[in-house]
């Protein structure tokens, strides 16, 4: 109902194997519906940028799961090395793992020329809490936003301060779910069903619902967009704000193919914005004054959408971005090296010399 995989058609998820992911959409999901399924190991880059759409024409696959991460690092590479493989079995591409900016979809649905649809789960969850079912009524994709909620989730907006229910179109609440929850979501944490009550049941004050911990508004049309974590919001002079949101600013430049924003202790302030972006054309950055050119040109766009108080201190540029072997960004380890602090447990870490790298800028 969500994918639209048919019994002898090819899936296709470029997933990391050790991710909920592996097992149920890489093994369990597409063979159990009688499809033939693909299991990749390596980088969407290697031997070149269009290996996956070499795949997709040698397989003929039908229904395709990524990651919006993986997307940006494509958004690199000249649009040819998708457009010159046939793709007209593919049906579409599906998204999740990280919100996706309108950006970056609208960069890959220009490319594929084929439906680009998000859907927004949790490991906890298994399967899409928000997302469109085409295959039980046709519905069309906004970019920025991954549907409506699915049937056997009743998903509601809560203010984080009193519980109370968020109706009107536009207003930023905690996406909850109302139990019970659906089949085949998490039914406790092993042998601690105290932890499982008290870190997912009890965080919105004088309601026993299901907090995915995640910010987002929902439209006149009942689309839900999500603006990052609860426990990503910055405190900036008073001033709350979602890294998500300036980075889906930031995501808006031309030149601007992935970037990562944290909230690093400030003195003055409170805490401040600090931007890390990989451009689409490196060797337009060749020396301090071509840095800085651009990183006024950024600050500029923050600056008139989302108003100076929400510009970063500093946008600092890198060749890659610290992420996991599943393609998630690691935005805890980026603000403890900006703060001096230890990093933790690195052990997903996809390549360690990215992280070296801020280390480097920030020495």
């Amino acid at each position: 109902h969500v994918f639209m995989g048919e019994p002898g058609e090819t899936y296709f998820s470029t997933s990391d194997i050790g991710w909920v992911v592996g097992h149920s959409y890489i093994v369990y999901g597409p063979l159990i519906a009688g499809m033939a399924t693909i299991m990749y190991e390596g980088l969407p880059i290697r031997p070149d940028a269009g290996i996956w759409w070499h795949l997709v024409e040698k397989y003929k696959v039908s229904v395709m799961f990524s990651a919006p991460t993986a997307v940006r690092v494509l958004k690199k590479y000249d649009a040819s090395f998708i457009k010159d493989h046939d793709l007209s079995s593919l049906k579409a591409l599906f998204l999740a793992g990280e919100p996706l900016d309108e950006p970056t979809a609208q960069w890959i649905a220009d490319a594929l020329g084929k439906p680009i649809i998000d859907n927004y789960w949790q490991t906890e969850t298994g399967w899409p809490i928000l997302s469109l079912c085409n295959g039980v009524e046709p519905a069309s994709s906004k970019f920025g936003s991954p549907g409506r909620a699915v049937y056997g989730y009743n998903v509601k907006l809560l203010d984080d301060q009193t519980g109370a229910e968020l109706t009107e179109p536009g207003q930023k609440g905690v996406v909850a779910i109302e139990g019970p929850l659906p089949p085949g979501c998490m039914q406790t944490v092993w042998r601690d069903d105290e932890r499982f009550v008290k870190t997912y049941w009890s965080s919105v004050p004088g309601k026993l619902v299901y907090s995915t911990f995640d910010w987002g508004i929902k439209d006149e049309d009942g689309y839900f967009f999500i603006l990052g974590r609860t426990d990503d919001v910055i405190n900036v002079a008073g001033h709350r704000l979602g890294t998500r949101e300036i980075e889906e600013s930031i995501s808006s430049h031309p030149r601007v193919a992935e970037v990562a924003v944290v909230g690093v202790a400030d003195q003055l302030k409170g805490q401040v914005a600090m931007a890390f972006v990989v451009v689409k054309d490196a060797s337009t950055l060749t020396d301090d004054a071509s840095r800085l050119k651009l990183e006024g040109e950024v600050m500029k766009v923050v600056d008139e959408q989302l108003g100076a108080v929400a510009r970063p201190a500093r946008v600092r540029f890198v060749s890659v971005l610290p992420k996991t072997r599943s393609g998630k960004l690691l935005r805890r380890a980026i603000q403890a090296v900006c703060e001096g602090r230890d990093p933790g447990d690195l052990t997903t870490m996809d390549d360690p010399a990215a992280l070296q790298q801020i280390k480097d800028l920030l020495a």
